[in-house]
């Protein structure tokens, strides 16, 4: 398979990009390892390949990455999405999308950082279009990237109560912290490929 940063940020073999990726080679191996085996799993019984791509959709909704919304959205459609569900996530994301980061560090220093924030919860509609176990993925995928000092047990038990195993929420955290890594790296590549020569 192609090189999935490659594809997204629009570096083309032999360009002036691909020589400054193939610098850091590791670097390069490693994120598209991880790809791979988030997206292409050996066991799907914690979390299926439809949900990986589910979640995804959502978190390049939240960022307003639509350049990396076609793979995406390829990859929900090649799982198996039903009729509705990307029209779905995408109105969630929408609706979640924020500012951020939100939350509160333990008091200190740090406090003079902290900033309120709405909690999101998907309303009746979207739980009903996008499940259960979706819903509640969601709605964690949202504290994670606008909320990540506030995680709470509370949190995880609401994951557990809609049906997630404790793998399954993992899962869950290793897309959202890939996927916020892939976000910024392409959003670099991009930003560079558009300068000036």
């Amino acid at each position: 398979m192609p090189d999935v940063i490659d594809t997204l940020a629009g570096i083309a073999p032999g360009s002036p990009l691909h020589a400054i990726r193939d610098q850091r080679p590791q670097a390069r191996l490693h994120a598209q390892a991880s790809y791979d085996s988030l997206f292409s799993p050996l066991s799907e019984a914690d979390a299926s390949r439809l949900e990986r791509f589910a979640i995804a959709c959502f978190v390049i909704g939240l960022h307003g990455r639509p350049e990396m919304e076609p793979l995406y959205s390829a990859g929900l459609t090649g799982a198996g999405a039903p009729a509705g569900l990307k029209d779905a996530i995408a109105k969630a994301a929408a609706a979640a999308r924020g500012e951020g980061p939100y939350g509160h560090y333990p008091k200190g220093p740090l406090s003079t950082e902290d900033q309120a924030g709405p909690v999101h919860r998907l309303d009746a509609a979207a739980r009903a279009a996008l499940g259960r176990r979706l819903a509640a993925a969601f709605e964690h995928t949202h504290m994670l990237v606008f909320h990540p000092r506030d995680s709470a047990p509370a949190h995880l038990q609401s994951l557990i109560d809609a049906g997630w195993s404790t793998t399954g929420i993992v899962v869950i955290s290793q897309l959202v912290a890939f996927l916020s890594y892939q976000i910024r790296v392409v959003a670099g590549l991009r930003a560079l490929s558009a300068r000036p020569a």
